[in-house]
């Protein structure tokens, strides 16, 4: 067994490595659990709606989600238990721990598709350059993300992943910048559908800090990610962290998918509402109807 081999697999202190896995998978499982939950209530606030996409999208992510638990807890199984105290097999990876990176990226670059697909109904009437370059920035960030993919299959052992460095800063630190031109976006057209009604524009500027602090939560996960990967290669801690990122990906979006159900003020009057579609005024609010109800269809 090689001495970087010995460093990152201490044969007596495994709570910086595989404890530092076991833990990242509660916290995931916490998480997926509160997915279910943002999904059932999306569900239960859409069951007369018809349209389609968004409840595909749902579905979609919530199987991708489960895919990632399923492989995650299977990685940390066969360490743990299945080979418990076998040092030859813990230096070694596992199928499931690649592959759980795979959805780890599809399910990331497929959050980013979905916010940009909000972004081209946002934009609609006000810009044209917007979308594209966002859209052009998502699907080179994507490239990076499959050159991760690439540079992890050619790894065999854990220690090999000291060598793939480039690729794992390289494909965090653009999911972060996403993050940052996907949030930028979303809240310059949101600040452009201002409409002058108190209700209109109160609910324009909740989603408008819920879209930031969202952005900066799963840029933060990213972050950290990078830090304790470049502080302290030796140990699992990052990939811990990492656990995480695919989960709080999804949640941030169903939240946002949610958003308005729970922000809508309760004091709105039918009154007020048939007023501001009189006035051609609630339209920019139905663009900006995160989940997707059926005034986005008019």
């Amino acid at each position: 067994m090689s001495s970087s081999t010995q460093n990152l697999i201490p044969q007596r202190h495994l709570g910086n490595t595989f404890g530092a896995l076991f833990i990242g998978v509660i916290f995931a499982a916490i998480l997926f659990g509160l997915s279910n939950i943002q999904a059932f209530v999306y569900f239960q606030s859409h069951k007369g709606t018809k349209v389609l996409f968004p409840k595909l999208a749902v579905v979609s992510l919530w199987i991708f989600d489960a895919l990632h638990l399923f492989l995650i807890v299977h990685c940390v199984y066969y360490y743990l238990v299945v080979h418990y105290a076998d040092i030859s097999i813990l230096t070694e990876m596992v199928w499931s721990f690649k592959l759980q990176i795979v959805i780890d990226v599809v399910i990331v670059y497929g959050v980013h598709l979905l916010y940009f697909h909000r972004i081209c109904i946002f934009s609609k009437g006000r810009s044209r350059v917007l979308p594209i370059a966002v859209g052009v920035i998502i699907i080179s960030g994507s490239g990076v993300g499959i050159a991760l993919i690439w540079a992890l299959y050619q790894c065999h052992m854990f220690s090999d992943l000291i060598k793939i460095e480039w690729a794992i800063f390289m494909s965090l630190g653009t999911i972060a910048f996403v993050d940052f031109v996907i949030a930028s976006s979303l809240c310059y057209l949101l600040a452009i559908s201002r409409t002058g009604f108190s209700n209109t524009d109160s609910m324009i500027t909740m989603l408008m800090a819920y879209i930031i602090n969202t952005g900066c939560l799963t840029s933060m996960c990213s972050l950290s990610v990078i830090i304790t990967c470049a502080v302290m290669p030796y140990n699992f801690i990052f990939i811990g962290i990492d656990f995480l990122v695919a989960k709080l990906y999804v949640n941030s979006f169903l939240a946002l998918l949610n958003a308005r159900y729970f922000l809508e003020p309760a004091t709105e009057t039918d009154r007020s509402a048939e007023v501001h579609v009189r006035h051609n005024i609630y339209r920019p609010l139905a663009e900006v109807n995160v989940m997707a109800s059926q005034d986005e269809e008019t």
